[in-house]
């Protein structure tokens, strides 16, 4: 996969110069754009953005808060190489949210590792939940394999929600978010009550996490508390009427009105160790078990999976 980089320069040397750096890693792509052909970079939405202020004839802060506008672009990553090493300016470049600037006194070989450290943050970044804060797939998968690959014995915590699509419908994707993060919150504050520095807690993705807990921690107690807390915090999130009645009315595809409970919480539960489980695959299989039976239940559910052995 391409990571494309572009260079906001009047001149093309700055930018042959940095292709001549990277030569070896063929995924760095660096594209020159002249400062009058801000809309091309708005219309690709690069990895990183390095302006070349010596060549530049705009005010680079101008030409940055242009950039911090677009909707596209507004978190893209900006780097400022200049001759300029005034500090006052270097000031207000950092009050302009530019994430670093560069002095062209460093050298080339400063500027080499300046881009391919951004580049190596940026790709961590991307298996943090952008909503909830919360490491993703990536990285549950990873403190999996570290317990097992250790012989720890702990428990797992699969948690979805149940009437969320439903949630959606009628109330729009934006207040579905809010219900997620929500959700989130109560996960982590309820997981972290014991202040235990070996717990994890991951987002899937979409209403899915994980909960990974030591083997001190009663995990049914904290599913317990989750459920508790999750009851009573999601009724902020219907209406009145709709909390009244207990439920939401939907219509369906032949135009007949659905009923669908307000949303609740499933959670499976898992006992987890090296001598029970030989792989990850296996854990995620029982937990999306017990969440499955939980969710043959009315309302917020766990169940836990008590046996000895895998079938």
């Amino acid at each position: 996969m391409f990571q494309e980089i572009y260079v906001i320069d009047n001149q093309e040397e700055f930018t042959q110069s940095l292709k001549e750096l990277f030569k070896k890693h063929k995924n760095f792509k660096f594209i020159n754009v002249n400062e009058t052909e801000l809309n091309t970079v708005f219309q690709n939405i690069p990895e990183i953005i390095i302006i070349n202020e010596d060549n530049i004839n705009t005010d680079t802060i101008e030409i940055c808060n242009t950039i911090r506008k677009n909707a596209d672009n507004n978190i893209t990553p900006l780097i400022i190489s200049s001759s300029n090493e005034d500090n006052k300016h270097k000031l207000e470049l950092a009050k302009a949210s530019i994430e670093y600037y560069i002095p062209k006194s460093m050298g080339d070989e400063y500027l080499y590792y300046k881009v391919k450290n951004m580049s190596r943050l940026l790709a961590v970044n991307r298996t943090v939940s952008p909503l909830t804060g919360l490491p993703g797939n990536v990285q549950i998968q990873k403190e999996l394999k570290k317990r097992l690959l250790r012989k720890e014995r702990f428990s797992v915590l699969y948690l979805d929600l149940d009437n969320f699509k439903a949630y959606n419908d009628v109330y729009g994707f934006l207040q579905g978010d809010e219900i997620i993060k929500f959700t989130a919150k109560t996960i982590v504050k309820n997981v972290n009550e014991k202040n235990s520095d070996d717990i994890f807690v991951g987002h899937i993705g979409g209403d899915d996490f994980v909960a990974i807990l030591n083997i001190k921690m009663d995990y049914e107690k904290v599913c317990q508390n989750i459920i508790e807390e999750f009851d009573e915090g999601v009724k902020d999130f219907f209406t009145e009427e709709d909390r009244e009645k207990g439920y939401i009315k939907i219509q369906n595809r032949k135009g007949k009105m659905e009923h669908f409970p307000l949303t609740t919480i499933s959670i499976g539960a898992v006992f987890a160790d090296s001598n029970k489980f030989s792989n990850i695959l296996e854990i995620g299989e029982t937990g999306a078990q017990m969440k499955h039976l939980a969710k043959k239940y009315k309302g917020s559910c766990y169940a836990v999976d008590r046996r000895k052995n895998r079938m």
